[in-house]
């Protein structure tokens, strides 16, 4: 009978909460040395915050970790670094103006004799590296220069130089072609195979039925369940990770959809990156749902059609002539308006008040000769604080000192102040509680209501499936289905809130099929 293997990672009883908000409770997470074991879950179940709690970026508010036998007395990334632990992070920690060498051994670097530091070992041993992952990555070039699939080999090559016991990857393969996937899951084999426990965290069911020997699936901050993959099959870890959602969502009424003329057109439209292809149309009185995962392409069509990132083929048509949209000026002129997914550094001034971070989109407007004309100022902020029914004791208030779901709502007036046709959300109601996200949603459908063409990005997919009446899947940058909001049902489900979770399980479903389609894309042209 084969001895069970050595507990590499026993995190027990942790809790973490960020301004009241709890990201983890009380969860037990555990890890065998040599095995590869899946963390999953939906976007906020807290994933990333219990790794990073592992990895010395968070301090648990309760809880113990027991790393390789002994007890982690302090909570910093050099004291899990020193117990042997080492994390890809999602987000990316690399510095754009030193070399792929130098951010690989970053504070870690070799020393000469005369204690500087040699940057022809680091290179030499960054070379080392992706000659064993068998990839294509030059360790001289400046890390600014680099791909995106190059720039993720390049942060997994820094936690692998660690030569960790414990391996942490946070959605690795977002950015990597098929072909290093393949590299680097015989890599994570072999890595396996000398002992090291690897924590692996993708929303790609099929590369975690491939990689993964057990999985943990967290949801709304808690432990679900950990089984080995073999009792997990796709279906079932789907339903683990949707659960049961808030009636803050499910109560929503969505009213009857009075589809009108075609507002938008876009035609094979190709971003410099991404998008690829993308064919879609939306039109007067509907709320357009984009779905899918990190890197699926989702903001970088919002960019083109907002004019941020001018499309380099295809045609985007304007209630049915062809426009040129090469800045954000042509979009608002053809009544397009986009509001940024990262609020608090695209959206809005902090520190400026309501009044006019509302009117800052509409300058040219309001303030003709250079001078700007407070009484318009004031009848558009309070227009909007009443429209909006914005939350604040005054338009002279900072929006720093409202809610985030207000704050939201104050970037939303400020685009609408443009007087758009065409409106674009890329996370509306990211970082906000569930009345807010209520509230945006509800939001959403007045103003299709009202005639507006509405598209809405979102990684929650009950916030999709609340606010919209279609939905285009995406991955890698290509459109894959567009689905109607009503096909994703139950004609037998009464209660809203178990309809919402079937309906959520389905369009799951239909991602995975998507990225599945999208993988034998990507081999069938490198085959």
């Amino acid at each position: 009978m084969t001895s069970p293997a050595p507990v590499a990672v026993r995190m027990t009883g942790i809790s973490k909460s960020f301004g009241g908000i709890r990201a983890l409770d009380a969860v037990d997470f555990e890890v065998h040395a040599g095995e590869v074991h899946a963390l999953l879950g939906g976007n906020g179940a807290g994933k990333s915050t219990i790794l990073k709690v592992l990895n010395g970026v968070h301090v648990p508010d309760e809880g113990e970790i027991v790393v390789g036998g002994s007890r982690l007395a302090a909570h910093t990334p050099e004291a899990a670094r020193a117990a042997g632990i080492a994390m890809n992070f999602q987000e990316m920690s690399l510095i754009p103006t030193l070399t792929v060498a130098q951010n690989i051994f970053l504070t870690r670097e070799a020393r000469d004799a005369r204690g500087m530091i040699d940057d022809a070992d680091s290179l030499r041993r960054a070379q080392a590296i992706f000659d064993m992952l068998k990839v294509q990555v030059d360790p001289a070039a400046l890390v600014g220069d680099l791909g995106a699939g190059q720039k993720q080999l390049t942060e997994i090559a820094k936690a692998i130089s660690q030569d960790a016991r414990v391996l942490i990857l946070d959605e690795p393969s977002t950015a990597l072609a098929v072909s290093d996937v393949e590299r680097l899951f015989v890599f994570l084999r072999k890595l396996k195979s000398e002992g090291v426990a690897i924590i692996y965290v993708s929303h790609r069911m099929d590369e975690i039925a491939r990689i993964a020997d057990r999985a943990t699936i967290l949801r709304d901050g808690k432990h679900v369940i950990t089984a080995p993959l073999s009792d997990l099959p796709i279906d079932t870890m789907i339903e683990h990770i949707v659960g049961k959602r808030s009636k803050g969502l499910a109560d929503v009424v969505r009213g009857d959809v009075f589809r009108g003329e075609v507002l938008l057109e876009l035609s094979g439209v190709t971003g410099p990156h991404k998008p690829d292809d993308v064919s879609l149309s939306l039109h007067r009185g509907e709320v357009l749902g984009l779905a899918g995962l990190l890197g699926s392409g989702r903001s970088a069509l919002a960019r083109v059609i907002a004019g941020i990132e001018p499309a380099v083929a295809g045609e985007i048509r304007i209630k049915g002539h062809k426009v040129a949209i090469r800045r954000p000026a042509d979009a608002i002129a053809n009544g397009i308006a986009l509001v940024p997914e990262a609020r608090a550094t695209q959206g809005i001034i902090p520190a400026h008040n309501v009044a006019d971070n509302m009117v800052m989109s509409v300058l040219g407007r309001i303030a003709p000769r250079g001078m700007v004309d407070r009484p318009r100022v004031r009848e558009i902020a309070d227009d909007m604080i009443a429209r909006l029914s914005i939350k604040t004791a005054s338009r002279d208030h900072a929006v720093s000192t409202l809610s985030g779901g207000n704050q939201q709502k104050v970037v939303i007036g400020k685009w609408l102040a443009t007087e758009p046709e065409i409106l674009i959300l890329d996370e509306p109601t990211a970082g906000i509680d569930i009345g807010s996200k209520s509230e945006i949603i509800r939001l959403v459908r007045d103003l299709a209501q009202a005639g507006k063409g509405v598209i809405v990005i979102s990684s929650e997919l009950s916030e999709l499936l609340t606010a919209c009446d279609r939905i285009l899947v995406m991955a890698d940058g290509r459109a894959h289905q567009m689905l109607d909001r009503a096909d994703l049902d139950d004609p037998a489900e009464s209660d809203p809130e178990h309809a919402l979770q079937v309906a959520e399980r389905r369009l799951q479903v239909e991602i995975q099929k998507a990225l599945s389609a999208d993988t034998r894309i990507k081999e069938a042209s490198h085959g």
